[in-house]
């Protein structure tokens, strides 16, 4: 009998194959294979009982069951079998559920981080047992994600009724950062200020400076790497700091200051001049790719994962998920014997070393290529070869010596003004041959003090202050990884859940709420305001954390983190949401935002044919309420319904219906079909009529009938009458009527 390798990309089914040989089968589980259920309280698929968490799986779907029949067969045909799912939390979790599903006694779990004949064998050669901890760790974050997410949104954000639809233990908080930014932006008022300058015949400019002996921050160089700020940054021309004199406020001081540097004589009164060396960057983490592949290459941080995926699993690179700066001490020699005979003046003598991010798991190695000698391009499409360049310059780069500049400053000196000039000449390029993360040269020319020089040129020029720019996906990702917010394997999806909630939206490459995000936000920020700190979800990271290290008993943690902040915290904001304080300042607020949004923030979710004055037409119909009463009485109490402009694609109309009577807060939408406004699906009194005496075949709830039309002629379908299971388990659950009798393309004919 063959040997069973169980991994989850099928991507990775013909690399792996062939490196194993005939007497294995490689089986993908297609990802994640289970799934919390859809039942019990707020559908949450686990119940909180003391200390205890009790938890139901199923699986995730169709295919998802398909797979595991197959999986049953193949390990039917096993002699062992070996889990081979990614080398990270998730991955251990995956594995522990296939060992549950398939019911294997004592599978052999085998970790490698890229996929080479040397790795998987090795790999192979040393198996272990499934890591406990990690798999609680995994568990935690599946429960404490939904939990936050299914009682957040199904108790405080649907009852906001503004069209959002969801919030997040990390999507909030990642909304809250935006959101923040975006107030700021708001908020800032410019203020004009003059930077005064000198040009000199001898070639070089000046910049003024109230003392000699004022210094700037021009760059240091440092044993450790430099931040990611200044490294990737430099190759975005809007980051470049632009140089500047000391601000002058008022334009009778500039034109002073010009005026003493037109009218009296100028001299060199201090030449300095020093040699640095800058370290090289650390290897990249995942964040640190994104970052570096979305400023050199333009790539959103979910494409830059699928492209590193697709190199993962042709065996180019190692495992894109990590959060370790460390290298294998293999590979490490690898690369110093590539520059041995390629580039052996860049040879150090002790290489750099680098410190990962505080919190980081540095469960295995930085992303670095399988093979140094495989240089690039060499992939089969554009991206996976531009992408591979970057991974390989920058591994190479951080065993290459520093760069070694020459950096000069001069002070000069006319009447009671001084003017500073600063230069930089690289000497020794170093890893910056690889990975180039410096300014340009600005070369001085060979002054002395004392010299007098020849004034060319004096100006002022009038400026603004700017108002704090707007995160880029890389730079959000970035902001994350410092705050602690997430982990490597989150990044991209948050900001990819965001967009795709009409939170936020990308304009000119800039990340900006929306109307809606930031109405959210601000309801949360009163409802749930620790939830969308930083430091609060970073602490619950912190806590999964110590989870994964074994020293933090998982079920504990959640139902005491349960029991003693979330459940009354959702108390506490319910009770709020139903108070008119909140709902009158909510208002107000909503209507102040409104008030400071751009056009293109009022209009974001508008079709792009709407102009500017109907946008303007909208926002007045908003402020004024007696405009907004519809004809439509309250299905509750009776009174008049008004008219909510809604900016989501998804309603039917460009507006809902909503109750303002204190307390009742119906809301209906338009059914283009029907013709009528109708409650949304969770507040309709069913139909008796519509109920057949027939057992879901899933669930086992009772079969309604649904009437629709399709070619013109109406039809009859009966489906699961439980909503919540229609959206879920039972989604596939229809019997078509036909000649003889209801048949469903799955379950067959209906027994009658």
């Amino acid at each position: 009998m063959a040997n069973l390798l169980l991994i989850e990309s099928p991507g990775k089914l013909k690399k792996l194959g062939q490196i194993l040989g005939p007497n294995w089968i490689v089986k993908a589980s297609m990802g994640h294979i289970r799934e919390l259920a859809n039942d019990g309280e707020d559908a949450l698929g686990f119940d909180l009982e003391g200390t205890q968490i009790h938890c139901r799986y199923e699986p995730r779907d169709a295919r998802a069951k398909k797979v595991l029949a197959e999986l049953r067969q193949a390990v039917k045909q096993a002699n062992a079998v070996y889990i081979a799912t990614d080398p990270d939390r998730e991955g251990e979790t995956i594995g522990w559920h296939l060992q549950q599903e398939l019911r294997l006694k004592n599978p052999r779990r085998v970790v490698y981080s890229e996929i080479t004949p040397a790795a998987v064998q090795q790999a192979i050669a040393h198996p272990r047992t499934l890591d406990q901890a990690l798999i609680a760790a995994g568990r935690a974050r599946d429960c404490l994600d939904k939990l936050v997410g299914y009682k957040g949104s199904r108790h405080v954000v649907w009852q906001l009724n503004n069209g959002a639809k969801s919030m997040g233990r990390v999507q909030s908080a990642t909304l809250h950062l935006l959101c923040v930014r975006e107030r700021e932006i708001q908020t800032f008022k410019p203020e004009d200020y003059w930077s005064v300058w000198v040009s000199y015949r001898e070639g070089f400019k000046a910049f003024y400076r109230s003392k000699p002996t004022a210094q700037r921050r021009v760059g240091q160089a440092s044993s450790q790497p430099p931040a990611e700020s200044s490294d990737d940054a430099s190759t975005n021309e809007d980051s470049k700091p632009k140089q500047e004199s000391e601000r002058v406020t008022t334009q009778a001081e500039a034109d002073r200051l010009v005026a003493i540097a037109r009218s009296t004589p100028h001299q060199v009164v201090k030449v300095e001049g020093k040699v640095v060396y800058q370290s090289p960057p650390a290897p990249f983490i995942t964040s640190t790719l994104q970052q570096a592949a979305g400023a050199k290459l333009r790539f959103s941080p979910e494409k830059t994962m699928k492209v590193a995926q697709s190199l993962y699993e042709a065996g180019y690179i190692t495992y894109m998920r990590t959060d370790s700066v460390v290298l294998a001490a293999p590979f490490c020699q690898a690369v110093r014997q590539y520059l041995e005979q390629h580039d052996p003046t860049n040879v150090p003598q002790r290489t750099a070393k680098h410190r990962a991010v505080k919190g980081a798991q540095e469960a295995h190695e930085a992303i670095r290529p399988t093979d140094v000698n495989r240089v690039p391009p060499l992939a089969a499409s554009a991206d996976e070869a531009n992408l591979y360049e970057l991974i390989w310059n920058r591994a190479i780069a951080s065993q290459c010596c520093p760069a070694r500049l020459q950096k000069t400053r001069v002070v000069t000196q006319s009447g009671t003004a001084f003017w500073e000039a600063r230069g930089q000449v690289l000497e020794f390029a170093g890893y910056t041959r690889y990975w180039n993360n410096l300014s340009a040269d600005a070369q001085l020319p060979p002054l002395q003090t004392g010299q007098v020089l020849q004034l060319q040129k004096a100006q002022a020029d009038q400026k603004q202050t700017q108002p704090p720019p707007r995160y880029s996906e890389p730079k959000l990702v970035q902001l994350m990884e410092r705050q602690g917010i997430g982990r490597p394997s989150t990044y991209a999806p948050t900001i990819k859940t965001l967009r795709e909630r009409d939170y936020v939206q990308l304009l000119q490459g800039k990340l900006q709420p929306t109307a809606l995000g930031l109405d959210l936000d601000a309801a949360l920020e009163k409802l749930l305001p620790d939830l969308i700190q930083p430091a609060f979800t970073a602490q619950m990271e912190t806590a999964l954390d110590a989870i994964a290290s074994g020293q933090q008993d998982w079920q504990t943690y959640l139902t005491s983190w349960h029991r003693d902040y979330f459940a009354p915290a959702i108390v506490k904001a319910r009770q709020a949401i139903g108070s008119n304080d909140f709902k009158a300042t909510h208002l107000k607020a909503t209507h102040f935002k409104e008030a400071q949004l751009t056009p293109s923030q009022q209009n974001s979710s508008a079709q792009p044919e709407k102009s500017l004055t109907k946008t303007a037409q909208t926002k007045t119909v908003q402020t004024n309420p007696a405009q907004q009463v519809s004809k439509v009485a309250c299905p509750s109490c009776g009174e008049l319904m008004h008219k909510v402009p809604s900016r989501s694609k998804k309603l039917k109309a460009n507006h809902f219906l909503k109750c303002i009577k204190p307390g009742c807060a119906t809301v209906m939408f338009w059914n283009s079909k029907a013709k009528k406004y109708e409650l949304p699906y969770s507040q309709r009194t069913p139909d008796p009529e519509s109920f057949t005496d027939y057992p879901c075949p899933v669930c086992g709830a009772l079969l309604e009938r649904y009437t629709y039309t399709r070619e013109g002629q109406a039809k009859v379908m009966l489906r699961c009458s439980l909503i919540e299971n229609r959206r879920g388990k039972c989604k596939d659950v229809a019997f078509f009527q036909g000649k003889d009798g209801f048949w469903s393309p799955k379950f067959g004919v209906l027994n009658t």
